[in-house]
Order: structure tokens, then sequence, then C-alpha cells
């Protein structure tokens, strides 16, 4: 992507409540002028060298690498499911492992909570949404469809962040808008619909479909959620309440499944997927994906969400997990074309001008 199309997406896809627009053709964000005059401040991220350059480049490196380790897991998590763990079973291993680690960090590195009735509201959603029902929702849905027609799905995400800054933060919904919602829905309904490969039985093909449907909107929505929290709270204290409480909601639905795991008979090779579920994809993406989260929009991380099933295609087929055919192609077109005409933002009603009075 060259910065003037770079440039594009970003504006397209900015709220000015959420984030500050990045413009990478001089690395700065924008702020609002002050009076009599205008203002740049480079994009500076901590801990990192102050150069706005590089500090673009790696808020974009992050969201690259995030949507690589989302992409792999598709395959490699249906190596494990449904043979050696049970989905519910993962999850709770992914998420217990991540509260305790995320919550020992809270505690070394920041001493400052989440306060406020707001805050504390807002941070207990993120967890219901983002983490509890997220993740139940995905692994539930992917043991029962293909890494291909999750991957595809799951693209349908900034369509929610869109639709969810249309109720939260006032975002006009513009005719493109909707015929763009109207593509995309088509395309994610005939998804859903599809029988799967040769052998797979349709039901439950479509009603892992369905369930991954329903993730993909559920992450849409922490999206949303955690960006004001992001900013205001370091990123660990953040993911340990949310983490805290997406455990609360697993463990009831998957203890007993991770109980019945087998470890001491698991192949080498599964327990390296899963100890890349629970470190790379639960740890790593979660604190790159909330790091990039306090210097970009949510709707901007949707963007990289568009490399997904391009990855997650090229892994899925090297690896033998599953076969692109043109009916799927053609299916993942029509939802790429509705996010992008979604994603377009409404230009700004000019104000009207007040006539100037006429002398008798």
């Amino acid at each position: 992507m060259n910065r003037s199309s770079a440039n594009f997406v970003v504006r397209a896809f900015k709220y000015d409540e959420l984030a500050p627009e990045v413009d990478l053709n001089t690395r700065t964000t924008k702020v609002d002028p002050p009076t009599g005059g205008s203002a740049r401040r480079p994009l500076l991220l901590p801990g990192l060298t102050t150069s706005p350059s590089t500090s673009a480049l790696r808020v974009h490196a992050a969201l690259f690498v995030v949507a690589a380790i989302y992409a792999a897991n598709y395959s490699l998590a249906k190596e494990v499911m449904p043979r050696f763990a049970h989905p519910n079973g993962i999850v709770v291993l992914r998420v217990v492992t991540a509260a305790v680690v995320f919550g020992l960090l809270d505690k070394l590195v920041t001493k400052t909570p989440i306060t406020g009735r707001a805050d504390t509201i807002r941070s207990i959603l993120c967890g219901i949404s983002g983490i509890g029902l997220n993740q139940l929702l995905f692994f539930g849905g992917l043991n029962l469809t293909t890494p291909i027609s999750a991957s595809l799905i799951q693209t349908v995400s900034p369509i929610v962040v869109v639709l969810a800054s249309v109720v939260l933060l006032g975002e006009r919904v513009t005719l493109l808008r909707a015929a763009g919602i109207v593509v995309a829905g088509v395309g994610a309904a005939l998804v859903i619909l599809s029988r799967g490969p040769a052998g797979a039985a349709g039901e439950q093909v479509a009603l892992g479909n369905l369930l991954i449907l329903l993730n993909a909107t559920f992450f849409g929505l922490y999206l949303v959620l955690a960006a004001p929290l992001m900013k205001k709270y370091h990123a660990f204290t953040v993911l340990a309440r949310s983490f805290l409480v997406g455990a609360f909601i697993v463990v009831p639905f998957g203890w007993h499944e991770a109980l019945a795991i087998d470890y001491a008979h698991l192949p080498g090779r599964i327990w390296a997927d899963i100890v890349y579920m629970v470190v790379m994809l639960t740890i790593v993406a979660y604190l790159l994906n909330n790091w990039a989260l306090k210097y970009a929009s949510p709707a901007l991380l949707g963007v990289y969400i568009y490399l997904q099933p391009i990855l997650a295609v090229l892994i899925a087929v090297s690896l033998g997990r599953d076969h692109l055919t043109w009916e799927r192609a053609g299916e993942g077109l029509l939802i790429f074309l509705g996010v992008w005409l979604v994603s377009q933002k409404p230009k700004p009603v000019a104000a009207p001008v007040p006539l100037e009075p006429v002398p008798d």
C-alpha cells in the first residue's frame, strides 16, 4: 500500500473521538489547532524512538504481526481440535493463563487500577465481549467449520465497528454505507450457508460459520469499547481486568474439557500448537493489538483484518488443512467490497452560511 492510499484508508476509518488521525506522509498525528493557528505533534510511542517515521512504522508492523498470528491459528487450531482437545478446554487454558500473566504484569509494572463507575463498567464489557464470548464463539465455530471460511467471515468486524460508531458516536449512515452492509451481508450469508468440503456435515459447518460471525461481531464491539480505556490506562491494567472477567465466563463452560486432555500423551507438535495458542495468540497478539489501539483508531485495526484471510489461505493450503475454490473466492470478494464501501467516511455537512442583512 503506497502512502497516498494508506492515508485514504486511515481517513476512511478514522473516528476523532477515539483516536488521532495519523498522517502517513509526515508520520505525525493531527490535533485540533489552537485558536489562531495550527499545530502538529509527532506520534510518539513509549519506550521507543521518538522519531515520528519509526513510530508509525512500528504501529503498522505490530498490526501486521497480529494479523499473521491470527491467520496461522486457523490451521494450527484445527490440528488440535477435536482429536486432542475440545474447543472450550483450549479456551480455558488460554484465558486463565493470560489472566494470571497479565495480572502479575499489572501488579509489577503498573499500580494504577481502573477507577470510576463508567470505566469499571466499560472494562467489564470488554471482558465479556472481547474475551469470554469472543473466545468461546471463535473456537466453538472453528471446530465445526474450515479455516478459510472462518477467516473470510472474520472480515466483517470493521462493519461492526462502523455500526457501533453509529450508535455510540453518532456517525452518519450514508447510502454507500448501507449498500456496503448489504453486499457484505450477502457475501457472509453465502459463506455461512455453504456446505463446506466434501464429507462435512452441512448443518455443522453452517453452525460453525454462524458462531464465527457472532465472534466477529463481539470482537468489533470490543475494539470500540477498549479504545478509550487503552488511552487512559496501561495496557496491562486493561488486559488484566478483561481477562479476569473473561475467566469467570469461560471456566464454567470448559473446565471439565481442560481436565480431560491427556497431557501426558500429547505429540510434540500438538504441544507446540497449544503453546502457540496460549502464548502467541492470547498474550502476544492481545498485547500488540491493545498497544496499537492506543495510537490508531479501532477501525484502523479492522483494516488489518483484511490480511487474515489472505494469510490464512496461504497457510491452510500449504499445510493441507483446506483448499480455496472459485466459489469461496467470489464470496470473499463480496465481503471485501462490502467492508470497503462501509469504511467510506461520510463527508462533513457544510454549515449554512448566514445571510447578510439587506439595508433598507
